[in-house]
């Protein structure tokens, strides 16, 4: 087990001694072996809705229904943070901390670069950059996933949208990492202050002279009427920055783990890779069983649900992950079947924080997975090595070593 971010707190008058319980989501008992399914421990131990004295003292909603319902009702649920612990003085973060009617404006330019159709013009791009990377290690026999092509892939598409330096990933990545993960708020502070300094420049040249790039289109929006200004788009950015540098090499890394370690799932889903609604389905089934974002909502007023009465101002986490484990949503949750239709979860969340990246994280998923496959068919974790898993407001896996018979 590891040392707490922060010291706990007092427990509030109105959290009831029944609902309290010894849950820290950096520390999660077990999650070296599986992230999920250390959470799910807490859905199946503990009440629907519990409390926390880390991180500040905190709510935990572990049940599908109360996730979406949260989700969806921005009147009650601010997302005004969005992460715990709260970084004191720490700016807001645009857009994800920005609620409804307002956030549909800052929106706009993810909306606008992300489109389907966007998409489906990158598809060539992303397949021959999937390839590429491949074949420069295929022949080596083994590889460190992350490094080699799960952190590689989504970052350098998303360098390219953001028409930044494919290299720049050697960067960016480490600071997006420390930022996500830091054990210490002095950690996410610099992290973040490196990735300010790093943007600033770009920021002020996209202003001047703006391109068709994302972050061209951030500079662009007008908010309430005035041109947004130069704090918004910095902080517009780095959010944007964050997550297209983290968020899909996570997921990538749990299809991979699985796949290394189920030989009948990889073999079915080898086989079947010109079908293409199988492997979409595959990868919904993936993606339910392995909920990366954990997110935070902030309560708006007195009320109560599901038996649980809320303060104003107290903080829920909504562990996305345990909506698709929940056996009141999905029979035999922690089982991955790719013949198992329809399947929901709420990777991409629910409501008008609907995650604008989901078509595009998607393709690179689906395309990691028809090139992966048809190239190296047959992969084991290396012998002698154990993958590193992390828990925190994003699940992820820091280091997982590969290995293939060469052919």
């Amino acid at each position: 087990m590891q040392d707490h971010l922060m010291p706990a707190v007092a427990k509030p008058a109105h959290v009831p001694d029944d609902r309290v319980a010894d849950f820290d989501v950096y520390c999660l008992p077990g999650y070296q072996r599986d992230v999920q399914l250390a959470l799910r421990a807490y859905q199946q131990a503990q009440p629907d809705i519990f409390w926390t004295p880390w991180n500040g003292g905190h709510w935990v909603a572990t049940r599908a229904a109360d996730i979406e319902a949260i989700q969806r009702n921005t009147a009650r649920y601010s997302s005004k943070c969005v992460a715990i612990p709260k970084l004191e003085g720490h700016p807001q973060a645009i857009p994800i901390e920005v609620d409804p009617p307002l956030h549909a404006t800052y929106r706009m330019p993810l909306t606008l670069a992300l489109t389907p159709k966007r998409v489906n013009e990158l598809d060539a791009h992303v397949r021959a950059l999937a390839v590429g990377l491949i074949e420069s290690f295929i022949a080596d026999g083994e590889c460190e996933f992350l490094d080699a092509f799960g952190r590689a892939l989504p970052l350098s598409i998303f360098l390219d949208l953001v028409d930044l330096p494919r290299d720049d990933r050697h960067v960016l990545a480490p600071i997006a990492d420390a930022f996500v993960r830091g054990r210490s708020k002095e950690v996410k502070y610099a992290a973040y202050a490196d990735l300010v300094a790093y943007l600033t420049p770009v920021i002020q040249a996209r202003q001047r002279e703006p391109g068709d790039d994302l972050l061209s289109l951030i500079c662009k929006i007008r908010v309430e009427g005035e041109p947004i200004s130069f704090d918004a788009a910095i902080r517009y950015a780095t959010v944007v920055m964050f997550g297209g540098l983290d968020t899909v090499a996570s997921m990538m890394g749990f299809f991979a783990l699985h796949l290394a370690t189920d030989a009948t799932n990889r073999h079915a889903l080898t086989a079947r890779l010109a079908d293409q609604k199988f492997l979409e389905n595959a990868i919904e089934e993936m993606m339910r069983r392995h909920g990366v974002i954990n997110t935070c909502r902030v309560v708006t007023e007195d009320h109560e649900l599901n038996g649980v009465a809320f303060r104003a101002d107290d903080v829920i986490l909504l562990p996305n992950a345990l909506y698709g484990l929940d056996e009141r949503q999905t029979p035999d949750p922690t089982a991955i079947d790719f013949d198992r239709c329809p399947v929901r979860h709420a990777t991409f969340n629910f409501g008008p924080h609907i995650c604008p990246g989901a078509s595009l994280a998607r393709r690179e998923l689906r395309i990691f997975l028809e090139e992966w496959l048809s190239r190296i068919p047959e992969f084991q974790v290396k012998p002698g090595t154990t993958p590193v898993l992390e828990t925190g407001m994003v699940n992820g896996i820091a280091r997982l070593e590969l290995s293939w018979p060469v052919r």
